[in-house]
């Protein structure tokens, strides 16, 4: 009978590709030190077991998203989220989503000043992103999340967040956008990724943040993510230590399934 206490999970729901020729935002916070290309991405996931996998769209690289959308063309395995001009059109975007996108990305923690999420562009695209039943994919500060949440719940769109909502270092499970995170789930529209536990300082906290997570969720709405390449942090993680993060916190092998199967497909609507 096959291990099933060790099998991999599904879906990564969490990863990047790029490599060193494309485009970089002008606020980018990183520039990559080698490719990640798609090529090196499917066959670490074909290496590791796991069949299907969402790509985070890269803040590195603004509204740039056309490799991404090649790499979904060429891997019907693959989904992604993008980022996105709020004044993008109602077309554009349904052609997007035909092609493999499920959501958009903003990823604005690492800005000084956050664009207005209640501007009239931003509310219409929240709209049209709930229209499409795709999701809004988000890491921001504590002291402008509630702003945020407020937005995309009145909007009906789901909200996912980033790496357990990625708490300040010392603060864990006392972070005031962690507890708000918990707040959110509370309320039924929001998932979170269990990733990025090395970027957690002190690494500990991960595992609390996850344990608080499990506790307030019964497992649901949780996903896996890899985090690959592991972006600054490139050559001192590798692929299977994330898995192995994966077991540490959550060892029950029947909520591992559901987390890193059952959610993320209908999440993701694979």
């Amino acid at each position: 009978m096959p291990d099933t206490d060790n099998e991999p999970p599904l879906v990564d729901a969490h990863f990047h590709i790029y490599t060193t020729d494309l485009p970089l935002a002008p606020n980018a916070w990183h520039k990559p030190p080698e490719d990640a290309g798609v090529e090196k991405l499917i066959g670490l996931l074909d290496e590791h077991g796991i069949a299907l996998g969402v790509v985070a769209a890269a803040s590195l690289h603004g509204e740039y998203n056309d490799y991404v959308r090649d790499a979904l063309r060429r891997y019907r395995r693959l989904r992604a989220t993008a980022i996105v001009s709020p004044s993008i059109s109602v077309y554009e975007l349904e052609r997007m989503r035909d092609d493999g996108f499920v959501g958009i990305r903003l990823m604005w923690r690492t800005l000084s000043e956050a664009p207005d999420i209640a501007s009239p562009d931003y509310r219409r695209l929240l709209r049209r992103v709930a229209d499409l039943g795709w999701h809004v994919h988000l890491i921001e500060r504590a002291d402008r999340l509630p702003a945020m949440m407020r937005e995309i719940e009145a909007a009906g769109a789901r909200m996912v967040i980033d790496h357990m909502g990625m708490p300040e270092a010392g603060k864990g499970v006392d972070d005031p956008g962690f507890r708000l995170v918990l707040e959110a789930i509370d309320r039924g529209r929001t998932w979170v990724k269990l990733s990025a536990g090395y970027r957690f300082k002190p690494p500990s906290a991960a595992a609390d943040c996850a344990g608080e997570l499990i506790k307030r969720t019964g497992g649901e709405r949780l996903v896996w993510a890899s985090d690959w390449p592991f972006a600054a942090y490139e050559n001192r993680v590798t692929y299977g230590e994330t898995m192995a993060a994966l077991s540490e916190w959550v060892p029950d092998p029947a909520m591992r399934r559901r987390i890193g199967g059952r959610n993320a497909l209908e999440l993701y609507c694979m």
